[in-house]
């Protein structure tokens, strides 16, 4: 079969090498996948980079989040097992992680529902507790990360602030229901989102940038707000000054969603059975902007790395010869 292999740590589209290797065995407790479609995450990009918590022995194979199809035939979203990972004809995955694949939504919309919009519903729910009525500030909007939680967000019943880099992000931002988007390129972020909300600030700001935009959320957060450490995508870590915590009576809510599945692993197929709601619903959509075959998938990468993209980006094996016959047709 064919899979994507890393071989040496760097940029995506210089260390991943297509290459034909054996199908995986799947272990004790483990399932054979085969992978409908794979969705990148800047995860896939840090672990080409070595820049990740998790370190995976090299040769591996990226890609974290699947809709994959079971030996029996059903079609499932998974989480492979490094270092296999899912850029790849066939994965392995824990049979007991696996979560059914909402009917409402095709491979590549499932394949972007699970980690993304699994830690916005933790970030905005568990961690944030998110009320109707608030106001929401998401950096990033545009990006996978914060595409999932303008749509959660407006499905709780808040007023979306979307931040975006550029006009053409700033229209997929509004495009996804952003009650007021800035872009921080052309505006001043700060003063943008002061008088949006009449000088008080948001009540939960959503960051998965860190660096500038998390100073720039300690400007603009309301009186007992909320400021969502998700990531850092910028590749800076900011230091909290906690005595501007305690003046202005903010907290800074971090949010690990990978702990769940040790520490309250109950709530993570809880978390699920409510998005699949929204999702027959149509209150959220993953938004996929890109479907690219197998063979393009290290430029796809790398695209994610350099922060290019919208949306989310997704792996579909097979996708040109589909296009060639039906091209043919």
């Amino acid at each position: 079969m064919q899979a994507w292999q890393v071989h040496e740590n760097g940029e995506p589209s210089e260390v991943m090498r297509l290459e034909e290797v054996e199908r995986p065995e799947p272990g004790e407790g483990q399932v054979l996948l085969k992978v409908r479609a794979a969705n990148i995450n800047f995860p896939d990009a840090l672990l080409c980079k070595g820049q990740y918590q998790v370190t995976p022995p090299l040769p591996f194979t990226p890609g974290v989040e699947i809709c994959g199809e079971t030996e029996d035939g059903r079609r499932v979203i998974a989480n492979p097992v490094l270092p296999r990972g899912g850029l790849a004809e066939y994965t392995v995955a824990d049979a007991k992680s696996l979560l059914p694949a909402p009917d409402s939504l095709d491979d590549a919309e499932v394949a972007a529902l699970h980690i993304g919009y699994q830690t916005g519903w933790f970030g905005l729910h568990q961690r944030a507790h998110l009320q109707a009525g608030e106001t929401l500030l998401v950096h990033a909007a545009a990006g996978g990360v914060g595409s999932a939680a303008v749509q959660l967000g407006k499905a709780a019943g808040a007023r979306v602030i979307g931040v975006v880099g550029g006009p053409e992000k700033a229209k997929v931002a509004a495009g996804l229901g952003c009650d007021v988007v800035i872009d921080r390129r052309s505006e001043d972020v700060i003063a943008a989102v002061k008088e949006a909300t009449g000088g008080r600030g948001a009540d939960v700001i959503y960051d998965p940038v860190g660096g500038d935009a998390y100073r720039q959320s300690t400007k603009v957060v309301a009186f007992e707000g909320r400021i969502l450490v998700i990531g850092f995508a910028s590749g800076a870590i900011p230091t909290a000054a906690l005595n501007h915590a305690l003046v202005k009576n903010y907290s800074i809510v971090g949010l690990h969603w990978g702990l769940y599945a040790t520490k309250n692993p109950k709530l993570i197929p809880h978390c699920h059975q409510k998005l699949t709601e929204l999702a027959a619903s149509g209150a959220i959509k993953p938004l996929v902007s890109e479907r690219v075959d197998l063979a393009d998938a290290a430029g796809a990468v790398q695209r994610v790395a350099d922060g290019v993209t919208t949306g989310r980006v997704v792996v579909v094996p097979g996708l040109n010869a589909r296009q060639q016959e039906g091209a043919g047709a």
